[in-house]
């Protein structure tokens, strides 16, 4: 069929070629690659890093300091009890309107990150992009295999369909991890600006704290995730890889 469709020969060739080095990658990934980094994280979910006992630990200073009080007074000399009452009731609308200090400078210079979740998450980030570089190059080598279309005999082309799937899945939980580290950042910078406009409200900087002891959590659960997810794969892949490379048997093979 493929007659009906005249193809230049040196294209077909790099095409070719360019099948063959994604097969071999991609059998080389399952093979060896796979086992080799579930081994590697798991390793890594035993580093003291991420196994830190007390989130105390990761907290890190908000070099924020609390401005002294400014001290208002309702006496206003030289007014009369009506112009008063007046003015008091002026002055009750406008608190209720609280417009915080205004920030021209940080009094310590940049505001830091929390140092230690900037190291770990210096650490994750590879892997996650491992993950979905990977998996695209193992997904590729699938779709590669899938056979042309035909009626019956589509039992092992579904399984091709399903690990394409997975594979699809993984890709994207993996990109959903750096889209959370993202979220991050953007969360924590939101709410170390309301600390520098709002240094009196304790919240605040409780919540800075507690949003650093939820992304520590959130790392250690993304390793954890990413070596299952190699474990995952690798089984099922080496479970089906018969059926995967050979989607449909010949009609030899049926007579049989």
């Amino acid at each position: 069929m493929s007659s009906l469709l005249k193809v230049d020969n040196e294209i077909k060739t790099k095409v070719d070629a360019f099948r063959e080095r994604i097969t071999a990658e991609a059998e080389d990934l399952v093979a060896n690659f796979f086992p080799k980094k579930l081994l590697e994280l798991d390793q890594f979910l035993k580093d003291p890093i991420i196994n830190i006992r007390e989130l105390k630990e990761i907290h890190s200073e908000i070099n924020l300091t609390v401005p002294d009080p400014i001290l208002l007074t309702d006496i206003h000399d030289g007014l009369e009890g009506q112009n008063a009452k007046k003015r008091k009731l002026e002055d009750g609308a406008r608190d209720d309107k609280v417009g915080g200090t205004k920030v021209f400078v940080m009094p310590g210079g940049m505001m830091k990150s929390n140092g230690k979740l900037v190291d770990l998450i210096e650490k994750v980030k590879p892997e996650i992009r491992t993950v979905i570089e990977k998996c695209n190059t193992v997904k590729m080598w699938v779709q590669l295999l899938i056979p042309r279309i035909e009626d019956g005999n589509n039992f092992g082309v579904s399984i091709q369909e399903e690990t394409v799937t997975e594979l699809r899945t993984v890709e994207g939980e993996a990109a959903s991890f750096l889209d959370q580290i993202s979220r991050y950042y953007i969360t924590r910078a939101k709410l170390v600006s309301k600390i520098a406009k709002y240094p009196h409200v304790e919240d605040y900087r409780r919540t800075v704290t507690e949003i650093d002891e939820k992304e520590y959590i959130s790392l250690k659960i993304i390793v954890s995730e990413l070596r299952n997810q190699y474990v995952t794969l690798h089984d099922m892949i080496l479970k089906n890889i018969e059926k995967i490379k050979r989607p449909r048997s010949s009609n030899t093979d049926a007579l049989y």
